[in-house]
């Protein structure tokens, strides 16, 4: 069965083809990247690697020709996914692929504020139309990100502006996200499934810069911010309030309309969901944001 996996050259892409190397041949793999060159270890392993771009159909509608499931992973800029995705979409559906497996958001719809919510449930529409079968993972906030992105920052500057005020989230690794995936592609089933990808454990942002100032061993003072002052903050870093292409700040696609509507959604509760579905599909518990963490505690004392 042949396998599509698309963005297969970034973080997510390139570690569940990885994965997926130690269980299905690798002539199986259709590796769609924008830049194949960045593939070419894979392809000297024996995988289909193809050109494919989002906002380009045409690419898309030849990249994805002899595929029967498909791992749609999301594109990175809100306020544009949606039309990309309905061409990824559109292009499986034309080129004959029977499941298109989703990497979605985590996060209750019904007026949910959050933009990057908007986008996902979008797309999850889109396939519900499409005809094919499908499964969306909704994947919650990446642990990974708050430790790499969000850590050094408040580090470096002694404070962690939030405008969260007391609401939860459960942060997953982005690894347990490609553990569920790799299990979803591998094995059939999962037919017109959601499921929630998230950590063990709901923690606030207080909760989780308390964290990382214990295992750095650095002081971190929780500013609690309402979204003006947090687009204030996101303003002095030099971020654009729109999704812009090809932008990012220390090379993170920020933009501040996204990340405050999304500080804005866990206020309301909406962020607030937790399951055991890493652990049902991979047969793994999910690793918690405190274990991630001390190993990374090299790179946070640094």
């Amino acid at each position: 069965m042949a396998l599509i996996i698309t963005g297969a050259s970034g973080h997510f892409g390139r570690a569940t083809a990885s994965a997926l190397l130690q269980r299905v041949p690798a002539r199986e793999l259709i590796l769609v990247t924008r830049n194949p060159a960045r593939l070419a270890d894979f392809a000297a392993r024996g995988a289909q690697v193809r050109r494919g771009d989002f906002d380009d159909l045409a690419s898309l509608e030849s990249a994805f020709v002899g595929g029967e499931r498909m791992l749609l992973i999301s594109a990175l800029k809100v306020g544009s996914r949606i039309p990309q995705h309905t061409n990824a979409i559109d292009a499986a559906v034309k080129c004959g692929v029977e499941h298109i497996v989703y990497t979605s958001f985590a996060g209750k719809t019904e007026g949910n504020p959050s933009l990057a919510v908007v986008d996902h449930r979008g797309t999850e529409e889109a396939l519900r139309r499409s005809g094919v079968t499908w499964t969306s993972l909704r994947n919650t906030q990446y642990t990974d990100a708050l430790i790499e992105a969000a850590a050094p920052l408040a580090l470096r500057s002694g404070r962690w502006l939030s405008c969260t005020g007391r609401g939860k989230l459960a942060p997953v690794t982005r690894q347990d996200c490609v553990n569920a995936a790799v299990a979803v592609m591998a094995i059939p089933g999962h037919i017109n499934t959601t499921y929630d990808i998230t950590g063990p454990e709901l923690l606030t942002f207080r909760d989780i810069s308390t964290l990382i100032a214990e295992v750095a061993g650095k002081p971190i003072e929780y500013v609690d911010v309402d979204d003006a002052g947090m687009y204030a903050f996101f303003d002095s870093l030099g971020i654009p309030r729109e999704a812009v292409p090809d932008q990012s700040v220390e090379n993170v696609p920020w933009s501040s309309d996204d990340m405050v509507s999304y500080e804005r959604s866990i206020r309301a509760g909406y962020m607030e969901v937790i399951s055991n579905h890493v652990e049902e599909l991979t047969g793994r518990k999910p690793k918690s944001f405190r274990e991630f963490a001390l190993e990374r505690r090299a790179d946070l004392s640094s």
